[in-house]
């Protein structure tokens, strides 16, 4: 388990011993040996320095090829295809199939946390989910080149910035493994108070309403989406980029039709979005969108049996969710 302000996993290993470790610091406390790293220029911009959301005061982003680089679906290639009606990009993903395999070992994780342990994770996104190195000499080769060829640094204000190591890419990933209990809750069947990234926010939550272990479960319908869709489902922002519950609430509308009567009678807050006989009357339009029109990359039966698993997952009442054993019986989630 790590605290929920580390801000990076970062690859150690103790000078005594062969075991390799990642560890996550609390920030800013850093300590690294100076004696040894080439200086560079303080006014010479690194590669991340370059990116247009590169910020000193928050995390440094590393650009490394890191073993869960293949949990998220990015473009492995691009090439552009010339027609009669002009010329059109196209991109090279990863195959559904690797998806799938994440999302069983993300469900076995969790139905164990519900079933097992008793522990609602709250917080199942991209970054919490982390794929094992089967090949412990990448991080061998990585210690020893840091060891006799330390990363060039810079002194830059108040701090050192390191330039970043490249990893060697691995043959094998392990398992892909749920990290980051830091705001996990256990010891009771209901809770309360505000939980999860934002946009992946349960509508109890929104709603400011007791919620229990299946607000893990929205998070991973939210999650398989935007692994597959490569955009996320919600947008929850108003016209000025401002987070937004009438916006987020709004989308689910849109996707899930209006929420059950009962569920806005038990909820102050969901007045302000509701009338008493559950019809919208929030500040947001409900857009036109449906998760068929959303869906992008697949077609008939496919896009079908997808939704269809989405659809269990993303639900307004808590209790019609399906467990994390019961996706795993899922016929899309089982298909090859």
């Amino acid at each position: 388990m790590t605290w929920r302000y580390c801000v990076q996993p970062q690859l150690s290993r103790r000078l005594h011993y062969s075991r390799h470790l990642f560890t996550c610091p609390l920030w800013p406390v850093r300590n690294y040996s100076q004696s040894t790293h080439p200086l560079l220029d303080p006014t010479e911009k690194l590669e991340e320095e370059t990116l247009p959301w590169y910020s000193p005061e928050g995390f440094y982003p590393v650009r490394v090829d890191h073993a869960g680089a293949k949990l998220v679906r990015k473009a492995l290639d691009s090439f552009q295809i010339a027609s009669e009606k002009g010329t059109f990009g196209c991109l090279v993903h990863s195959p559904l199939g690797m998806i799938k395999l994440t999302l069983m070992h993300l469900l076995l994780a969790v139905d164990y946390l519900h079933m097992e342990a008793g522990i609602v994770h709250t917080d199942i996104q991209e970054n919490n989910i982390m794929m094992g190195i089967e090949d412990p000499s990448i991080l061998s080769q990585f210690e020893e080149e840091e060891k006799f060829n330390p990363s060039p640094r810079k002194i830059a204000d108040d701090r050192e910035i390191y330039t970043s190591r490249k990893l060697r890419k691995t043959k094998q990933h392990g398992r892909p493994t749920l990290c980051d209990f830091g705001r996990a809750r256990f010891g009771s069947s209901s809770y309360s108070g505000d939980i999860q990234p934002y946009i992946y926010r349960a509508p109890e939550v929104i709603l400011r309403l007791p919620w229990n272990e299946k607000v893990d479960i929205w998070n991973v319908g939210v999650l398989t989406w935007d692994i597959f869709q490569r955009g996320h489902l919600f947008y929850a922002r108003d016209s000025n980029e401002s987070p937004s519950d009438a916006h987020h609430l709004a989308e689910m509308v849109a996707i899930m039709g209006l929420p059950p009567k009962e569920m806005v009678q038990n909820s102050e807050y969901a007045t302000t979005f509701f009338d008493a006989q559950g019809k919208w009357k929030g500040s947001a339009e409900i857009p036109a969108i449906s998760l068929e029109k959303l869906e992008g990359n697949l077609q008939g039966k496919s896009q079908q049996d997808f939704l269809r698993f989405l659809r269990k997952t993303l639900t307004w009442n808590p209790d019609e969710r399906h467990s994390a054993r019961e996706l795993l019986d899922d016929p899309w989630l089982r298909s090859s």
